[in-house]
């Protein structure tokens, strides 16, 4: 046996504990989670995220708002676990939309966990003559092309929440786009538009206020996001829009990172004080396991990506 075969065991063992070390070791620098634009859910919910899994993990974890280029940044990534993503429905539902989107959403990321999910709800401005879903959905069939809604940014949730109850009404009304949310708030609360799908955060005080009226919301069972407003589902059955938002790493980022990751979300947006917190933010806390999640894109894909094409959502 010469000198090498002699070493060859010590150093292949030396290599392996080496890299058993490093992958115990994650994380050795700060992390970073890169989401949208500040103030919005999404960047309330990865703050508080950021804040609570620090003390677990030893190092830092920033916030880094890069809004829109955000998923390209993080699919170009080192897959290494120090660069998460944490976005909305708009990073798998976007090749629908736009005719160049510079990443594939199943093949350039890993799931990691859903971390929140937002119902819609439907408002109508004061002057319309409804008091109900049902009787909204009368009111349209016998005006078609009258009933105008607001919405945003084109395939944004208002905006498909609104088409699924064209399509799965059988309605004929009319979108008037406006330039964000806070255009389309503008557009109701004038009287400008009738229909309405925001989120329940967004317009709880014009509600209350009675400047708009709800009608229901759109998720499949009651929530505390929307205390008492009976379900859309109730009178078109089935219906349902819900924004997600979710944690995501690179494509090809080690499973034993992905599982820590996990399981350290999970134990934050479990909590009841958590829960608390993002209910009074307009938010649903959430934890799934990285599969349950990967299955939850691959269902939203299939079901909002039939109703864009559908209704020809194109950029």
């Amino acid at each position: 046996m010469n000198r090498w075969q002699q070493w060859l065991p010590a150093v292949l063992l030396s290599l392996l504990s080496s890299g058993m070390a490093c992958a115990q070791s994650y994380p050795v620098k700060p992390v970073r989670i890169v989401t949208v634009a500040p103030g919005s859910a999404n960047d309330i919910v990865a703050r508080l995220i950021a804040q609570e899994i620090r003390p677990a993990l030893g190092h830092p974890v920033v916030i880094d708002n890069r809004g829109t280029v955000a998923a390209e940044l993080v699919a170009r990534a080192p897959a290494d676990g120090y660069t998460l993503l944490l976005y909305g429905s708009a990073v798998w539902l976007s090749p629908f939309i736009r005719a160049s989107t510079p990443y594939d959403p199943v093949k350039d990321f890993a799931p990691i966990t859903l971390v929140a999910s937002s119902p819609n709800v439907m408002v109508v401005h004061p002057s319309l003559p409804v008091k109900s879903a049902r009787e909204l959905i009368t009111l349209a069939r016998s005006r078609p092309g009258e009933i105008n809604y607001a919405a945003g940014s084109l395939g944004a949730a208002p905006h498909l929440a609104a088409e699924l109850f064209k399509s799965m009404g059988k309605l004929n009304i009319v979108r008037v786009a406006y330039k964000g949310t806070g255009g389309s708030l503008i557009g109701i609360l004038s009287g400008e538009v009738e229909l309405m799908f925001p989120t329940a955060g967004s317009v709880t005080p014009y509600i209350k206020a009675g400047k708009l009226r709800a009608l229901a919301v759109t998720s499949l069972k009651p929530t505390a996001l929307a205390p008492g407003l009976p379900l859309l589902a109730d009178a078109l059955p089935g219906y349902e829009s819900v924004s997600l938002n979710g944690m995501l790493a690179p494509a090809r980022t080690p499973d034993n990172i992905i599982r820590q990751i996990n399981a350290e979300v999970a134990k934050v947006m479990t909590r009841a004080d958590i829960r608390e917190k993002l209910v009074a933010a307009g938010t649903d806390a959430m934890s799934t396991s990285p599969e349950e999640f990967a299955a939850i894109i691959q269902a939203d894909m299939a079901k909002w990506g039939r109703l864009i094409r559908d209704a020809g959502i194109r950029e």
